[in-house]
């Protein structure tokens, strides 16, 4: 066998190097390293099967054709254990229930049954690591109850600690891969509308601390995170907003403006991946509108395409490469899951059905943008 030791080979104009057909077989014990780049350096007219690693997500990605884009490859191994889950917790039936549901968010089909929550409940606030969710506050009566669920394993909901202020009607929830943020609400005693961010240490239990303060008090609105920033959108401050704004959440402090939406927004679905945000639904009777924004820049919200059957009061949930909405109210208490493919634009297509149609429900994965 011969062997040749060569440290370089490129083309003529040094823009490439040589092709090599067959069978490769690297036999070196130490590491690959395969192209280094950020996302705005990625190729344009990249194959299908490319390979290079983003120093902006931190992560090998993949080319996987002109519709779907360039794919992350994850860290965990969910994707290979059966895929990463979207859970969807209580809702109004229209009686308040304490159910929570689970779907496999690469394929499509019926959500199954999860377990229960620690009591019956709705308008509450989630957020998730890659093994843990969480559900915060909420009402049936108004608790400060922060759940926990483990992803890996059905079962009921396990006691956490408890949010700083009793709250309902939160705005959803946003998390980085340690750090898990809770915002707004009402407390409907006083009539007291918030302005509270608190957050939780998600590996451990223990009761939620300060983190900062929104814009302005406000509840409804809804949220989506990338590896460093948690985004929230629109909300009813008493009447509809369209602002959206953003914080670092390994610091602590108050929201910054990030942009605006295209229409007063409340009562929709935030989600993401760790570049896209994506925004379902919402307003008041409800719309069927889909926006995003690029998470890592600022500025307003752009139009992604609609929903089919699906309007307001549902709850949405991600993998790196999908996002999924189900329930809620359009009008009548809805079971429809419709999904995504988040680096493009279009319409939604039907998943399924969650196990109990009801509005005013929260989802979360474990395979959201900020992990």
């Amino acid at each position: 066998m011969s062997e040749a030791r060569i440290n370089s080979i490129s083309n003529e104009q040094g823009t490439g190097g040589p092709t090599i057909s067959g069978i490769t077989t690297f036999s070196g014990t130490n590491y690959f390293v395969p192209p280094v780049g950020n996302t705005a350096q990625r190729p344009d007219n990249p194959q299908k099967g490319s390979i290079r690693f983003n120093t902006d997500t931190k992560h090998l990605e993949y080319y996987k054709g002109d519709t779907l884009g360039w794919v992350e490859v994850e860290a965990s191994n969910e994707e290979l254990n059966g895929g990463y889950r979207g859970v969807f917790g209580m809702r109004a039936e229209p009686s308040i229930t304490d159910s929570i549901d689970y779907i496999t968010i690469s394929t499509a089909g019926n959500a199954q049954d999860f377990g229960n929550s620690t009591d019956s409940r709705y308008t509450y606030s989630t957020c998730a690591s890659a093994t843990r969710g969480f559900m915060a506050g909420g009402a049936f009566s108004l608790v400060d109850t922060i759940d926990y669920i483990t992803f890996s394993q059905t079962g009921n909901a396990i006691d956490f600690g408890n949010l700083t202020q009793s709250r309902w009607v939160m705005c959803q929830g946003c998390a980085s891969s340690t750090r898990g943020l809770f915002a707004g609400g009402l407390d409907p005693g006083p009539s007291t509308t918030y302005n509270i961010i608190d957050y939780i240490t998600m590996a451990s239990t223990g009761n939620a601390n300060d983190f900062g303060d929104l814009v302005g008090t406000r509840r409804m609105g809804s949220a989506c995170q990338s590896t460093t920033r948690g985004v929230w959108s629109g909300g009813y401050t008493p009447s509809s907003t369209n602002v959206i704004e953003y914080v670092t959440i390994a610091t602590t402090g108050n929201t910054s403006d990030f942009g605006d939406m295209s229409y007063n927004f409340r009562d929709g679905g935030g989600t993401s991946n760790s570049t896209r945000g994506i925004w379902f639904g919402g307003s008041n009777p409800g719309v069927n509108t889909i926006s995003y924004i690029t998470i890592a820049s600022t500025g307003n919200a752009l139009d992604f395409g609609d929903l089919d059957n699906l309007l307001a009061n549902g709850g949405a949930a991600s993998s790196p490469t999908r996002a999924v909405y189900g329930g809620g109210l359009a009008p009548g208490n809805k079971n429809n899951i419709e999904y995504i493919e988040i680096p493009t634009t279009g319409n939604a297509l039907d998943f399924g059905d969650l196990v109990a149609a009801g509005h005013n429900l929260q989802a979360f994965s474990n395979g959201h943008g900020g992990l």
